[in-house]
Parts: structure tokens; C-alpha cells; sequence
């Protein structure tokens, strides 16, 4: 059954976008949460949405303005966190949703964290390296009354990166008057960034890749990998899947889609991406014209690792895999996820797949309070673990409760976050 929700003056039903399907996710939850299900509307309720104006000159001495959010979706567990993305279409509905999965996924992991999202409205390819520069440290002056190492802590996301981290935290350090380097996260290694962090999201959707294959008797060695996406995440896990043995058959991104049965090189793929910023043109595959026909692919495993809403009912029954690792941030529907889960396929939530970056985000904020640093090794041991346990919890729980790994994700996080908020109770 539907459930209509009232939807708040700044969106429309119509428009209600990316922060529908979360809706929907906590309305399949809210069953299973007992007492705590007095509380679910708080899941449903942003805490704090700010809505800014980014002015700019450009190098022509125009002036440009750009459409800026930040949106804290509860801190009832921890500072809010989450990343800041630089997309034309980015919305408020989308950074919503984002924000919210963010609370979702931080509690999935037990990382001490709220939910937070931000991100401008603009395509990043249009401005120069000073533009950039400047809008970045403009944004971050304009959210600035927000954010804060103890408060809200931005990171990387689509489009963003170690420079813009780099810019974010002098911004609001010199606007502070003395070095927070703890205010944001993904930060060049020069300044307290943390080894590992780049790698992170995509090394946590292999290890919990695996941690799937095993459970629905897959072998890693041999099985064929489709990518949706290859930036960070897609293009780190392609990798550590390949070195695994596996055989990466199919990488599709906002250009061009290539595919090889026998699988492709993804170090050469990686390295003609660097040089000409896509997949479109390697030599080392055949290209496909026709985008829709990456979901039809014959794999074992599909990665979704671009945006959100790419799995939807009109490709869901045409996908061939047996598993799905979310890499990116709700890129399937709830329509979709029923149709999935009819054809038997395993979905690893996002929540779960790609929580390895927050994970190591976490790494990094606690490194920066002790101004001590650990080696890669012990990162990558760390955060192996973490998300071996947080797979195996909600695997556990989908057994025990006869329901899919999204809604046990969703099931120990709510739970998580609804303790938290009835203990502190309600101030004044």
C-alpha cells in the first residue's frame, strides 16, 4: 500500500523527487520498530535546511550566482556528516534524501554521526580553477554558521575532492582564526587527511562484495563485474575486484559505455579515463551505442556507483545479475527493489555497500583530534572489520526477520537513531 505523505510547502508532490523514495524506505521500516514507532517522524523531518546564495566574479568580470544547500537531517547520534556534491541537478529534494540516507547509513555502522548532505547547483566543467576556488570558499563562508567540527563535518562527493576539502577547511579556519582541521574530511594527506580515505568507498563495496558473494555461494575468482559509474567509488572497486580475480565486463559512464566478455584491463581503462576524462574510445573494448543496454549485460555482479534513481521499473527486469552492490547513493527505486527482489536477486543496500568512505571519514576526524596518525595498513584492517560486522548483522537480521538486507539496514539503523532521540527526549 502507498502511503501519501504531506508533503512540506518547499516541495511539491509532483517534485517531490529522490526524497520520496526515502519516504517510502521508512514506511517499509516502520512495522518493524515497535515502541520506537512513535518516534519515526523524526526520521521524516530534516533537523536544519539552509538555502544559500553563492555569488562569484567570474574571469570576464561577470557576475555568477549559484544555488547553495546544507541540509542537517539529525544529530540526535553525533555531529552531522556528509559531503558536499557540485551538480547542475542537484536539487533540495535530492540533498534531503542524501542527508537523511547519510543519518540511515552512519547509524547501519555504528559510526557516531548524524546525517548531513550539501551541494551547489552547477556544472563544475563550465568554471575555471579560480571560479571554482572562489564559489568554494564563498559556499563555505555562507554555511559556515553551521558547520564545524563538533557540528556538521562536509566531505568529498560527486564532483568534489581533496582541493575542495583543502579550500572548505582554510575558509573556515581563517574566518575562525586558527586552523580547524578537523571541519572537514577527505583532505589532502598534507593536511590531515587520512591514508586510505580515497580508496575507501569503493574498497568497502569489494569487501562487502564478497562478504555477499560467499553468502549466495559465488566465487570471486572468475565472476563477472558490471560498473555503472567510474569515478572513485566505481572505478576502486573495478580494481580490487580485478586484482581479485575477478573479470570486469562492462563499465558504462555519463559518456560512453565499453564492454569486453573476457573482461577489461581496468588499470589501462583507469589511465585512459585519467587522460581523456571517460571511458568513450578505449581501445581495450567494444563500445555500446545504446546506454540502456549496459542493464542487460550478463554478469554476475552489477555496481551501481553513479547517481541516485539509475534502477528503476523500466531496466530492473531486464538486469541479469545475481548480486547488486549500491555504490552510489539511492540508485534504485522502491518499484525497482520489489521487482529485484521477485527475480532473486540480492540488493546490498547503499547503506551498507557504500559505507566505507564515512567510515574512514570517521578515521580521519578522529586522527585530527589526536594529531596522530595511523599507517594504511592498519586503516584498511580497521575498516575491513567494520564492515564485515555491519554486513553480517544485517544479513542476520534479514534472515531472522524474513525481509530484504535494505529494510534490516534501515531496521538496526532507525532503531539506532529512534533510541538515541527517546533517551534524550525532547528539549524544552
Amino acid at each position: 500500500m502507498t502511503i501519501k505523505h504531506e508533503v512540506p510547502s518547499y516541495l511539491t508532490q509532483h517534485g517531490i523527487g529522490p526524497w520520496g523514495d526515502y519516504l517510502e524506505q521508512i514506511d517499509r521500516v516502520t512495522p518493524y520498530l515497535g515502541n520506537l514507532a512513535r518516534w519515526v517522524e523524526t526520521m521524516k523531518r530534516p533537523k536544519r535546511m539552509l538555502i544559500v546564495d553563492v555569488p562569484i566574479e567570474r574571469d570576464d568580470g561577470t557576475i555568477a550566482h549559484f544555488e547553495g544547500y546544507r541540509v542537517q537531517h539529525n544529530t540526535s547520534r553525533g555531529p552531522g556528516k556528509g559531503g558536499v556534491r557540485f551538480h547542475q541537478d542537484v536539487t533540495l529534494s535530492e540533498v534531503m534524501a542524501l542527508s537523511a540516507w547519510m543519518t540511515v547509513k552512519n547509524a547501519a555502522v555504528n559510526v557516531p554521526y548524524g546525517g548531513a548532505k550539501g551541494g551547489i547547483r552547477v556544472d563544475p566543467k563550465t568554471l575555471s580553477q579560480g571560479e571554482l576556488q572562489r564559489m568554494t570558499r564563498r559556499y563555505t563562508s555562507e554555511i559556515g554558521i553551521i558547520i564545524g567540527p563538533n557540528k556538521d563535518i562536509p566531505a568529498p562527493d560527486v564532483n568534489t575532492n581533496e582541493q575542495i576539502m583543502a579550500w572548505m577547511m582554510d575558509t573556515y579556519s581563517m574566518n575562525q582564526g586558527s586552523t580547524a582541521s578537523g571541519v572537514v574530511t577527505g583532505k589532502p594527506i598534507s593536511l590531515g587527511g587520512s591514508l586510505g580515505r580515497r580508496e575507501a568507498t569503493g574498497r568497502g563495496v569489494f569487501v562487502v562484495g564478497c562478504e555477499a558473494a560467499v553468502k549466495r555461494g559465488l566465487d570471486i575468482h572468475g565472476a563477472k563485474i558490471a560498473v555503472q559509474g567510474f569515478g572513485n567509488v566505481g572505478s576502486i572497486a573495478a580494481r580490487l575486484f580485478a586484482d581479485a580475480g575477478a573479470k570486469v565486463v562492462a563499465v558504462q559512464d555519463h559518456i560512453s559505455t565499453v564492454t569486453r566478455s573476457s573482461g577489461l584491463d581496468v588499470a589501462a581503462l583507469q589511465a585512459h579515463v585519467q587522460k581523456t576524462g571517460s571511458v568513450a574510445g578505449f581501445s581495450g573494448g567494444e563500445e555500446i551505442s545504446d546506454r540502456a543496454q549496459f542493464w542487460a549485460v550478463d554478469c554476475d555482479i552489477l555496481v551501481p556507483a553513479a547517481l541516485e534513481q539509475q534502477i528503476t521499473v523500466e531496466n530492473a527486469g531486464s538486469i541479469r545479475a545475481k548480486i547488486i552492490l549500491e555504490g552510489a547513493n539511492g540508485p534504485t527505486s522502491p518499484a525497482a527493489d520489489d521487482i529485484l527482489h521477485e527475480k532473486g536477486v540480492l540488493v546490498v543496500p547503499d547503506v551498507i555497500a557504500n559505507a566505507g568512505g564515512v567510515t574512514v571519514s570517521y578515521f580521519e576526524w578522529v586522527q585530527d583530534f589526536s594529531s596522530f596518525f595511523w599507517t594504511e595498513d592498519e586503516i584498511n584492517l580497521r575498516l575491513t572489520r567494520i564492515m564485515r560486522e555491519a554486513f553480517t548483522a544485517v544479513w542476520q537480521l534479514a534472515e531472522e526477520k524474513k525481509v530484504s538486507l535494505r529494510t534490516a539496514a534501515f531496521i538496526v539503523a532507525c532503531t539506532r537513531v529512534l533510541q538515541a532521540r527517546e533517551m534524550r527526549g525532547l528539549y524544552p
